[in-house]
């Protein structure tokens, strides 16, 4: 976990320029046992994330976060029910910043079909290219949290 405390799962989202958001930081191991993260690619600018998107009213953020890996990646598995940390970020096209509560979701599925096949890339990397493949900071910073965890 990436803070010291545990921190609430987020319930809603908050009004106005602050928008509460969850996502999947979506892992498996490879056949060397090295950490390997799922990213999709944007819609707006095909930049590398994680699953993620608003959390709807009375969704718990890993629920959030477990239905959002689908709908965009096609993945399930395990996902944590902690929140393994945030970050925010500002999409080019809008005044809002989002507020995103991050889950660990341990792959254990890859649909044939999901709902953003045809209008969302996605691919793994090593966790090390993950890292300088990430679009926002924040992702980074959790990415490279990761290192100490024991997944």
């Amino acid at each position: 976990m990436l803070n010291e405390s545990a921190q609430p799962e987020l319930t809603k989202t908050v009004s106005g320029r602050d928008v509460a958001q969850a996502g999947a930081l979506c892992y498996r191991r490879n056949e060397n046992g090295g950490v390997e993260i799922l990213f999709v690619g944007s819609r707006r600018n095909g930049r590398w994330g994680i699953p993620k998107g608003h959390v709807e009213g009375g969704e718990v953020s890993s629920a959030a976060a477990l239905r959002e890996a689908f709908e965009e990646a096609g993945v399930s598995g395990v996902v944590d029910k902690t929140v393994f940390g945030t970050f925010s970020y500002r999409k080019d096209t809008s005044p809002n910043q989002y507020h995103v509560a991050v889950h660990l979701l341990k792959v254990s599925r890859i649909a044939d079909k999901f709902p953003e096949k045809g209008v969302r890339k996605t691919r793994w990397f090593p966790l090390e290219t993950a890292l300088r493949e990430a679009a926002q900071p924040g992702l980074r910073l959790l990415l490279s949290s990761i290192r100490s965890t024991n997944l």
